[in-house]
């Protein structure tokens, strides 16, 4: 049967609709959602009730390429250092030492049980190497689960950075296996350049959007999120096209924005978490096509295997070895190495073999969908039960409203104004309590300059006040021939 253009957009809303359902039963069930996005792909595809044939790695790894680039600039843009200070350092040396011990521990596994050389070994513990912070914190959230001490914002950085080391490694060994002629040796200039230009065009390219955001005032507010949308592709495409690592620079550009003041913070942050999510539904929902699950059963019992040793053994001796230097306890380092969940990057990752044309790279794609599989299966439902079981969990605080302020604003009946107070204004150097404000006129907060803060009665108001103000609709004219 043709495919008509109709047919296909019918079918992509069928699957996104059905995604976005998913995740909502994902959470009852204790399932994450990654694990039904993929499930639906595979429905989906030639070996499913969908029967659309799909087979196309450059496709698929297109797909994912942007997805990763929009997540991570979303877990950066949300990532505030202040909170996650504590824990920079250790999960620096968690994403950095602890992705290389990991791929050498399942490179060294490969090689004594799989039959594979040490160079494509090491390539699949890289490919696998990388977790999967959205999938952890979502599971965290559906089952109302908080972590104590700095766990969350130790796993929460830990998760965001640790892919671009993840890529190094794979495109280093897909290099060397590519073109036996190249040392491993050359693999340290390629690091220094990869991380040195994607550190570089990160924090470069962060205060670049900064200063666009801030500066650019344009006319529609719905074109600040083209705006920042356009950013995204930018940072990777020029940091990547001179030889860095353009995943790298996405989230440090993230990161640099999101620890920045810039206009229209609130909804901008909101469109691209919503990006993020849609970004998770499409790239697995395609990475599921991509799979033949009537392949998967050959490699059932080595996959299993490798799953097993990932999350008994490589997982925790690599965390148990990168947090020597720090003050963690024996339950939190458990911990710590269960909720290494595998996501997105590694299957993404196994699409480079494939490109590559390597010997091996259809069976490392089905491998690598199988550990992911299995390792999301086996440690993302039991996350809420073992932090229970090690204590490591947070009672749920009681009276705690579970509306937002954004919720709670948007509840709201009345108005919320963003008042610029003149130079002609007749609250101009007036004291606050000198106005005689009608009780239902709320002065919320005011911003001067750089300051922001709370009105008090002696607040005298000047020329270039930003006051949020709260009030009826009926009070507007009232508002605006008293503060202009």
């Amino acid at each position: 049967m043709q495919i008509t253009i109709e047919l296909l957009l019918f079918i992509i809303g069928i699957l996104l609709l059905l995604a976005v359902i998913a995740s909502k039963v994902s959470g009852r069930l204790g399932v994450p959602a990654l694990v039904l996005f993929l499930a639906l792909g595979m429905l989906a595809g030639s070996d499913g009730l969908g029967g659309i044939h799909f087979d196309n790695p450059w496709l698929a790894q297109l797909v994912g390429t942007a997805a990763l680039a929009y997540i991570l600039f979303s877990g950066g843009l949300d990532t505030r250092l202040d909170l996650v200070r504590p824990a920079v350092i250790p999960s620096l040396v968690l994403s950095t030492v602890g992705v290389a011990l990991t791929a050498t521990l399942v490179g060294w596994f490969a090689t004594r049980a799989l039959g594979f050389t040490w160079l494509e070994g090491i390539l699949l513990g890289a490919i696998v190497s990388s977790t999967d912070a959205a999938a952890v914190f979502s599971i965290l959230r559906s089952r109302d689960t908080r972590l104590r001490g700095n766990l969350e914002p130790l796993l929460e950085m830990e998760s965001g950075s640790n892919d671009p080391m993840a890529i190094f490694l794979t495109l280093g060994m897909v290099r060397l296996l590519s073109d036996p002629a190249l040392s491993p040796a050359s693999l340290i200039p390629f690091f220094i350049i990869q991380f040195g230009l994607g550190g570089l065009g990160g924090f470069l390219f962060g205060k670049l959007g900064l200063w666009l955001l801030n500066t650019i005032k344009l006319r529609e507010d719905g074109l600040y999120s083209v705006l920042t949308t356009a950013l995204v592709v930018f940072v990777y495409g020029a940091t990547a096209s001179i030889g860095g690592n353009g995943f790298l620079a996405v989230y440090l550009a993230g990161l640099v924005m999101g620890n920045g003041a810039f206009v229209h913070r609130r909804s901008l942050t909101r469109f691209h978490d919503g990006i993020a999510w849609l970004m998770q539904i499409v790239m697995f929902l395609v990475l599921g096509l991509q799979v033949f699950p009537s392949q998967l059963p050959a490699i059932a019992t080595i996959g299993f295997l490798t799953a097993i040793f990932l999350v008994m053994v490589a997982r925790p001796v690599s965390i148990f070895i990168a947090l020597l230097p720090f003050r963690f306890s024996l339950p939190e380092k458990l911990l710590v190495s269960w909720v290494g969940l595998r996501g997105a990057a590694p299957i993404v990752l196994a699409t480079f073999p494939l490109l590559a044309g390597l010997e091996k790279s259809n069976l490392l794609f089905n491998l690598v969908f199988f550990v992911v599989l299995l390792s999301v299966l086996l440690q993302g439902s039991s996350i809420p039960f073992v932090a229970r079981l090690l204590k490591l969990n947070l009672a749920k605080p009681a009276g705690i409203s579970p509306d937002t302020p954004e919720t709670l604003l948007e509840k709201y009946p009345g108005k919320i104004l963003d008042v610029v107070i003149q130079s002609h204004s007749p609250a101009h150097g007036k004291r606050i309590v000198e106005m005689d404000l009608p009780l239902d006129i709320l002065l919320v907060i005011i911003k001067r300059g750089e300051q922001v803060f709370l009105p008090r009665g002696d607040i005298v108001l000047q020329a270039g006040d930003h006051i949020l103000v709260a009030t009826a609709p009926e009070n507007i004219n009232v508002i605006r021939s008293r503060l202009g």
